[in-house]
């Protein structure tokens, strides 16, 4: 009897958490150098792997790796492991359905539209963004 409990007990334990329990991770990523986006993509990354439901917010300078046309500093591979920052962003999107916007104020500021941008991101809602930065379960980690 008491294997049953404690093989239940164990069990239950080891159930992944719900929806509700995941915690939920913005990055914020404003800053030009391209080492900065990196390790910003990085530990978004591992925070995904570690469960955590990801959100990536790119603003001004950085903004340019959701470009279709990005330029070379965020689509060039970096030491140790010759990863990009659009690299990086690009799996996350795909592969772990990470949610990524580029400020809403970043495409009229550059005279574009929504085309211009990489699929997967899209312009973030200023009231949707706001809303979702101070959820009881937020996580906020700014570049």
């Amino acid at each position: 009897m008491k294997k049953l409990i404690l093989a239940a007990a164990l069990s239950v334990a080891a159930l992944p958490a719900t929806a509700e329990e995941q915690k939920k991770l913005i990055t914020i990523l404003t800053a030009p150098e391209p080492q900065t986006q990196l390790m910003a993509m990085v530990l978004t990354m591992n925070a995904v792997a570690k469960g955590a439901q990801a959100q990536i917010l790119l603003c001004g300078p950085a903004a340019d790796i959701a470009l279709k046309d990005a330029p070379e500093s965020a689509t060039a591979g970096q030491a140790p492991k010759g990863a990009s920052p659009q690299g990086l962003l690009k799996m996350m999107i795909a592969k772990n359905g990470v949610k990524a916007e580029v400020c809403a104020i970043y495409l009229p500021g550059k005279g574009a539209d929504a085309s211009v941008l990489m699929e997967g991101v899209t312009p973030a809602k200023p009231d949707v963004m706001g809303a979702e930065l101070i959820g009881d379960d937020t996580t906020v980690m700014s570049f």
